[in-house]
């Protein structure tokens, strides 16, 4: 884990209720990192004055019990075994014929009882305050309600006094000489159950903790291992939407991730994915985790079932079975039991019967819906409730999830957000999220996974300066890939270019791989560039299986998916050695194997390293092919150009977006810069291009790349979707053309953006291009941009990389002052200017700027707050920020706002403190008196205070308020140079027509 855990307490899980105060506390998106079994959880229990006695301690007992219920810990099962059977005496009437056996066979044990009958009243008492909770928190009615108070307290003095195994036996034989054989019998059935599920539980959790204590990060077959708890930063989970369907593709998500991260959301973290959020009262069944591909949705599961198999969280918890649907797909023929499906998967539960029942909690994890291969037909499949009853896994799937079958079970169901609508929405009681590292964790990943700091720091520091390589460092699985070809190339004597684009670093990352394999099973020399044929034959051929499979959606392959692409099954491990990282054989739970490329990006790659392949070497346009059912002539060439206008138009009319990554990879592998780089992979096919029509005219490949960027520009121009523009953006720069967002740069300056009025979703294609340029900004007014409000809230994200930041009269709320302050706590943030003058950013919004001001990565020298609605309460918060020693800040500007004396004086103490840098401080027509000159006067006088400018005009000082100021002036720590107090004219009578003029 990434941050240190508290240590466990002795009972009860945690109510996430503190933790979550804590993290809005912190004001992060990062996920708090305490304990699910943290004493915080919980209010602290009654203790009495004195010497606790054992009547007490049960008194106690029984407290922490009731508040425990509200966290649905389940009791042990020998107490709940024990109290079942007691209940059922009273019941007959017979509990005071058991508490005579009782004096007989454990006198100790009934002395307790008898010495004091006040206790049990007081017991009884207790337990009838806590009734209320009992039955909100168990609204159906559960056996709790029916515990009877005198039984709870006989069988806590029973456990206390003799312990779990003596009170079991001791129950046993006085039920057996009551002749309570039907008790006595089931009771001992319980007990055998009890320790079969004992050793069922440590053999399970034996086997899962061995099963995911390691990590491969692609590395499936070759053994290279990696401890989860290791390198394992804890990714960000949020509470997320409904389970309906996402259309859009992953690269779209992940580049919109930081601007949702802006919005108000509650941070969960991977081992409290059960618990209610603040608010909810009803229990939490199923759960639906959402994820872009490698974002980090099977790791959160792995971690999850880690901690508890190693007793760190969640043990309230009997069971935990995980099913990927990866591994349940191979079982779409015959017919099976629950039970017995668990059973085949898992042999720890031969000698269970069952998992159903009261005493026993059971989590189901399916891990990948989009891997799911039944047709989950949840309305006609018929009904299943009997766990030990056959039928299909889609019968049994379906009846799990709508809660038919094994009802008391938690199902946790992850899933890529295209294929999430295939469960209904009531079917799932909460959705989230993962959003995977947010930029902080980033870093953190790359320290872990890189011993060697001072690479790891070259490594961070070139991932930044690539805004597309470090946005999509939001999925773990590309910080896995950009660090293992990054730490490869500065790990040689002469690395050369790093790689900037997505392509070079897909291509880099290959042919790493390949050269690794030659050399692990021929030996060869790493250091030749050459690939051989046979290296290019298994690599097309893994172009073409991802082409194919990409096209109909697929990320797992089977056996037949590889046959019908020419590769043989038999040899499978080694075309999985050929790239081990890139094309992996796996095994399921029940050794059956299945084949995948490590993340949707590789498989997009190589289909684009397919494709390209076709056109230039078999002179074949197989986008046009599919599209047309027929192919051109042999004789007439394929035009490159064609090639990549065929793509852009297909990407473009796709609705969830799924060949946007792929379009990227096609044209950066057009590139003559990129052709070095294959090692001869595309000559060495053996096969040869036919030979044109001599009257055909071939374009050059700089002649078909210049086509290709004019044609982008041109559909730039009339695109309405901001996702499709800027991946548009995102191809130009893949074909090193940043000529349009010059454009946009120069127009920016020229303070004439655009003579039509932008639509919202315009400026969100604006900011994001202005985002990625590695030319910073040096002015960004976005008065300039005509567009409405809406759109200029779109834009200002583009603060983060700008030097000088206009904002004034935009009429900018708290929302936008919490992305400013993003941007202000961000490391590579430029923004040394900052107006937002006549915006009403509110309380919220003012609190949110100054913890950004407060961050150690600021660097902001002005801030103008002019007209902003500012009260008196908010200086106090705005002195603190003064007072830190990270603020940078130079020039304040609060004037036109009421802040009053009062106001004045808290703000003072920020210009006294040692940490204070302000030089320039603007109260100009602030409302202050006479009053207000005394505090200032102090500060004046201060040593600390380096204020060497301070307007004061129109606000109504007086002679006595000069005079104060004056002794100020004369103090020789007084480094005041300007002092502005105009009194001739106040302003506020035509204020509002200069606020409307402003802008």
């Amino acid at each position: 884990m990434s941050l240190s855990e508290e240590p466990e307490s002795k009972g009860g899980t945690l109510s996430t209720d503190r933790k979550r105060v804590q993290v809005e506390r912190a004001g992060s998106p990062v996920p708090s990192c305490l304990s699910m079994k943290s004493d915080q959880s919980m209010d602290p229990p009654i203790f009495f004055r004195g010497e606790v006695t054992g009547d007490q301690r049960v008194l106690q007992s029984l407290e922490s019990s009731s508040l425990e219920e509200k966290s649905s810990e389940k009791l042990s099962s020998p107490k709940q075994s024990l109290l079942h059977n007691l209940v059922q005496l009273k019941k007959n009437g017979k509990l005071k014929l058991f508490q005579s056996h009782l004096s007989q066979d454990c006198p100790e044990c009934f002395k307790t009882l008898s010495e004091d009958p006040s206790v049990l009243e007081k017991f009884m008492k207790m337990k009838e305050s806590f009734k209320s909770h009992q039955s909100h928190d168990y609204p159906e009615g559960s056996e709790r309600e029916q515990e009877d108070p005198e039984v709870l307290y006989i069988v806590e003095k029973m456990l206390e006094t003799c312990g779990s195994e003596r009170s079991l036996k001791i129950t046993l034989h006085i039920l057996r000489n009551m002749k309570q054989k039907d008790l006595a019998d089931s009771l001992e059935r319980d007990e055998q159950n009890n320790e079969s599920i004992k050793r069922a539980q440590q053999e399970l959790k034996n086997h899962l903790k061995k099963k995911c204590e390691c990590i491969f990060e692609g590395l499936a077959v070759q053994g290279h291992t990696t401890f989860l708890n290791e390198i394992y930063t804890e990714l960000y989970i949020t509470e997320g939407g409904s389970g309906g369907v996402n259309n859009e593709h992953e690269v779209r998500q992940i580049e919109t991730a930081s601007k949702r991260q802006t919005t108000q959301e509650t941070p969960i973290l991977c081992n409290d994915i059960f618990k209610p959020l603040p608010g909810q009262e009803k229990p939490i069944r199923t759960v639906l985790t959402k994820g872009i591909a490698g974002i980090g949705k099977t790791v959160s599961v792995q971690k999850f079932i880690l901690d508890w198999a190693e007793g760190k969280a969640n043990q309230d918890i009997d069971f935990i079975f995980t099913l990927p649907f990866r591994d349940l797909n191979l079982k779409k023929e015959g017919a099976f039991s629950l039970m017995q499906l668990l059973q085949h998967y898992f042999p720890q539960l031969k000698e269970i019967k069952s998992v159903e029942g009261d005493n026993v909690k059971v989590v189901f994890i399916f891990d990948g819906l989009d891997e799911c291969r039944f047709p989950l037909h949840f309305q006609s499949n018929e009904i299943c409730c009997d766990i030990t009853e056959s039928s299909s896994v889609d019968v049994l799937l379906t009846n799990l999830i709508k809660g038919n079958l094994l009802c008391s079970a938690l199902l946790w169901v992850t899933s890529r957000p295209a294929a999430a609508n295939q469960i209904p929405p009531e079917c799932i009681h909460q959705v989230t999220e993962v959003r995977g590292f947010n930029d902080p964790q980033k870093e953190e990943y790359f320290r872990k996974r890189i011993r060697d700091q001072k690479q790891a720091s070259r490594i961070i520091s070139h991932i930044q300066s690539s805004r597309s390589l470090y946005i999509m460092c939001h999925i773990p699985v590309f910080c896995w890939i950009s660090a293992t070809v990054l730490e490869t190339m500065l790990g040689k004597a002469e690395s050369g270019d790093l790689p900037k684009t997505l392509t070079e670093m897909y291509t880099h990352f290959l042919l790493i791989q390949t050269k690794l394999k030659n050399l692990k099973y021929r030996g060869s020399d790493e250091t030749n560039p050459k690939m051989s044929a046979s290296d290019t034959e298994i690599i097309l051929k893994l172009g073409q299986l991802a082409f194919v499979q990409l096209e109909k959606g697929n990320l797992i392959f089977y056996g037949e998916d590889l046959r019908d692409s020419g590769i043989d099954v038999s040899e499978a491990s080694v075309y999985s050695g050929v790239c081990t990282e890139i094309f992996k054989e796996e095994r399921g739970l029940g050794q059956e194997k299945v084949y995948c490329f490590v993340h949707l990006s590789i498989q997009e790659y190589l289909a684009a390293l397919s494709v390209f392949h076709l056109c230039v070497y078999e002179n074949r346009n197989v986008l046009r092919e599919k599209m047309c059912k027929e192919s051109r002539p042999r004789s007439v060439r394929v035009q490159l150009s064609e090639l990549h206008e065929t793509a852009v138009d297909q990407a473009l009319q796709s609705k969830n977006g799924h060949l946007e990554l792929f379009l990227r990879f096609l044209l950066g592998l057009s590139l003559d810069s990129i052709q070095p780089l294959l090692g001869g992979l595309l000559t060495q096919t053996g096969s040869r291009s036919p030979v044109p029509d001599p009257q055909t005219q071939t374009e050059s490949r700089s002649e078909s790349i210049q086509k290709t960027v004019q044609y982008i520009k041109k559909k730039i121009e009339y695109e309405s979707s901001a996702e499709r523009t800027i991946n548009l953006f995102h191809c130009l720069n893949e074909l090193n053309d940043h000529s349009a967002v010059k454009e946009i740069q120069n127009s920016l300056r020229s303070g004439k953006h655009s003579d039509k009025k932008l639509q919202p979703h315009q400026c969100s294609a604006l900011a994001f291009v202005l985002l990625m340029s590695e030319e910073v900004l040096d002015e960004f007014d976005l008065k300039t941009c005509n567009t409405s409000g809406a759109g200029r809230h779109r834009l200002v994200p583009v603060v983060r990389n700008c030097r000088k930041a206009i904002l004034n009269s935009c009429d900018l709320g708290g929302q936008s002052c919490e992305i400013v302050a993003s941007a202000l706590q961000s490391s590579n943030s430029p923004l040394r200017d900052l107006d937002l003058s006549y915006n009403n950013l509110g309380d919220s919004g003012v609190k949110l700027l100054c913890a950004g001001l407060m961050s150690p990565n600021c660097k902001l020298q002005r801030l103008g707050l002019n007209s902003c609605g500012l009260r008196e309460n908010l200086c106090e918060i705005l002195a603190s920020a003064l007072q830190s020693s990270n603020s940078p800040l130079r020039d304040l500007d609060l004037s036109f706002n009421n802040l009053g004396d009062s106001g004045v004086k808290l703000l003072c103490a920020g210009l006294m403190s040692p940490n204070c840098k302000l030089q320039r401080l603007g109260l100009n027509s602030c409302g202050l008196s006479e009053e207000s000159c005394e505090i200032l006067a102090s500060a004046l006088q201060s040593s600390n205070s380096p204020l060497r400018d301070l307007d004061l005009s129109y606000n109504n000082l007086g002679d006595a308020g000069v005079k104060l100021l004056c002794a100020g002036l004369m103090s020789p720590n007084c480094k005041l140079q300007r002092l502005g107090k105009r009194t001739s004219e106040h302003p506020s009578s035509n204020r509002a027509d200069r606020t409307a003029t402003r802008g």
